[in-house]
């Protein structure tokens, strides 16, 4: 039998024989190593134990303890699942089931509606599959075979894959009386997996497609231990306190209406005063960084979305075309192309460059209905928009510049885990000119580096016009958010024919640098409540300070020390309610209201305050002018 050679991880090759599986080669290392593999990683794609190894390739043992092992944990348990599923319903259908971020899901097609009430019977019988522990048994079949077996057992949705799958050994995978169609990689058997929780069932469509079958997808998470199984469901709960639809009712931020329509929100008094500081923030910071502000129409004619591409490659996005005198206009679901007709209103040079442009330019996009969530899903929504024009000389500067003032922008907002992923050519890009995506990939890069930002690649995930950072932040419960763009674009300035006037007298093409910071208000509305837990810090918060006077003699000097702190520019409130003080403090609690400002006689009497702060902290009699300088009313820059 002919050898093939693996590299390992440490740069050393072993030859083996060639059909080994990759659990072979790992007994070949070691036997230790053997005892606590789960995969393999064979050129760096997961593989599961039994699959034979055929060709040269580069070579890791995926153990226990291996970043990518709780994958291969979560995969096993969707088809734990899935078994225990179709034994409580023996005609099931079954749909897909990988693992995901946390967990896994499964998609059934069921003669009867399954809702949380069943999942402890599923549950339980998930954990008797797990104590028999059964084999993971894989096997190859023909295309025809894989046909023919699924046609057998009624599976149409297996049908439908394997027809759209290559003529190749097509992979099968058997757990007890369960048998699915599936690459792997899965667990040697049912028995070393322990730690799950099933957590909701919600309808999907098959394929995505709202004109096919309505299937029920059942989430869950599963972890190596249950005490991390235990943190992540106490994550969990903690969210469920903290989720911003829940936060909007009870402090009366935001809401939708059917008869406005889904995804579309209204942002209700105490939400606008927050934006109201989120925006002037930014556009006082933008102003410092050396940008303009453009304002740009909602609506634009069908020419220009035809030059842009936005109808070839975005149209299933893009609502219908309204008629106006004759001709087409849509709703934009981009800036970009105003932006560029501004930069094309008059004839540019390079000492005019850079020009850095930005927007809080309200976009619209066609979202589905199952994936509409508070304000985190819309269909409208805002985008902080900019755009750099600059020479290919400027790019590097203007990329580190970027970078600097996204990160001061969110260590400001209360974020300071960020990491960076960049994202670099993909199979399919446009244009031929590879110096310019490594020149740009190169500065994109740099950026990151001299920032000092935890950063990854992401390969291959650029666009097809250029290469981006995007910007991920972790929120109070170590959630991780995908916020920061900033990407290339050759494609729109060919396509629109920009030019400067170079200083040899000759048109260039100027480079392109689409960014967004905050990525869109309401989605980052919705993580900064969530972050925290609608308790706004004190320049964030919609009411700073109410003034509670302890009876209705106090009011008069209530009043005096309302009129202070508005003149000094804080958002503050009276409460003259005919209700009892202490109600009055937990109303304002409730409301997580920064500052309690307690008046009564003695504080009257001797022109002073008593503050009781947020957490149930009092401070007595403190000179009003003295708190209001101690405490960051509004961000100094502002």
């Amino acid at each position: 039998m002919s050898q093939i050679k693996l590299k390992l991880p440490d740069g050393q090759f072993l030859d083996v024989k060639k059909g080994n599986t990759v659990l072979d080669v790992a007994e070949q290392i070691g036997s230790g190593l053997a005892k606590v593999a789960i995969a393999g990683k064979v050129d760096g794609v997961l593989t599961d134990l039994r699959t034979p190894l055929l060709q040269d390739a580069d070579f890791e043992v995926v153990t226990k303890k291996s970043d990518e092992a709780l994958e291969v944990y979560r995969h096993s348990m969707a088809h734990i699942m899935a078994y225990a599923v179709q034994k409580k319903y023996p005609d099931a259908k079954f749909g897909i089931g990988p693992s995901i971020e946390n967990g896994f899901y499964y998609d059934f097609d069921l003669p009867a509606k399954i809702t949380a009430d069943d999942f402890e019977e599923i549950e339980s019988s998930m954990q008797e599959i797990i104590k028999a522990n059964l084999p993971f048994e894989r096997k190859e079949l023909t295309k025809e075979e894989a046909l023919d077996f699924f046609e057998k057992k009624g599976q149409k949705y297996k049908v439908e894959l394997i027809r759209e799958l290559e003529d190749q050994p097509i992979t099968i995978f058997r757990l007890g009386d369960f048998v699915d169609l599936c690459r792997g990689p899965h667990m040697k058997s049912s028995g070393e997996i322990s730690a799950f929780k099933l957590l909701s069932v919600a309808g999907s469509y098959w394929r995505g497609d709202e004109k096919r079958e309505m299937l029920q997808r059942v989430y869950g998470t599963s972890f190596r231990t249950p005490k991390e199984l235990k943190a992540h469901l106490d994550m969990l709960e903690e969210a469920k306190k903290r989720d911003h639809r829940k936060l909007s009712k009870e402090l009366g931020l935001f809401s939708t209406h059917e008869e406005i329509g889904p995804g579309l929100i209204i942002w209700h008094p105490n939400a606008s005063r927050i934006r109201h500081v989120i925006e002037a923030y930014w556009k006082e910071q933008h102003y410092k960084h050396g940008y303009e502000l453009l304002y740009t129409p909602h609506i634009g004619q069908s020419v220009l979305w035809e030059t842009s591409g936005h109808l070839n490659y975005y149209q299933d996005s893009m609502y219908s075309p309204i008629d106006i005198d004759g001709a087409n206009y849509y709703l934009k679901p981009m800036n970009c192309p105003f932006h560029i007709m501004a930069y094309k209103s008059e004839l540019r040079s390079y000492r005019d460059l850079p020009l850095r442009w930005a927007e809080l330019g309200t976009v619209y996009r066609y979202e589905k209905s199952g994936v509409l969530h508070g304000t985190m899903r819309v269909r409208g929504f805002t985008q902080d928009d900019a755009h750099i024009f600059c020479t290919p000389e400027q790019m590097a500067g203007e990329i580190r510049e970027i970078l600097r003032f996204s990160l001061s922008l969110w260590r400001a907002f209360g974020f300071s885990e960020i990491k960076a992923y960049l994202a670099t050519k993909p199979a399919k890009a446009a244009g031929k000119d590879n110096e310019k995506w490594e020149q740009a990939t190169e500065a994109l890069k740099n950026a990151i580096i001299a920032e000092g930002l935890d950063w990854e690649v992401d390969e291959g995930g650029g666009a097809f016009y250029g290469p981006k950072i995007d910007l991920k932040i972790r929120d109070a419960l170590g959630r991780e958010w995908q916020m920061t763009t900033v990407q290339f674009d050759w494609n729109l300035t060919e396509r629109f024919d920009m030019t400067y006037i170079g200083a040899d007298g000759e048109k260039h093409r100027p480079y392109m640098i689409h960014r967004a910071l905050l990525g869109s208000l309401e989605r980052f509305f919705g993580v900064l409540t969530e972050h925290y837990a609608g308790a706004f810090p004190p320049w964030l918060a919609p009411v700073q300070a109410v003034v509670l006077p302890i009876a209705d003699v106090h009011i008069p000097y209530a009043e005096k020390v309302l009129a202070k702190l508005r003149n000094a520019g804080i958002r503050a409130s009276i409460d003259t309610s005919d209700d009892k003080i202490g109600y009055r403090i937990r109303q304002a609690q409730l409301k997580k209201i920064p500052f309690m400002i307690i008046l009564g006689a003695e504080e009257a009497e001797e022109d002073k305050v008593t503050v009781r702060y947020r957490n149930g902290e009092n401070k007595k009699m403190l000179d009003l002018n003295e708190f209001i300088d101690s405490v960051e009313w509004r961000k100094a820059d502002i």
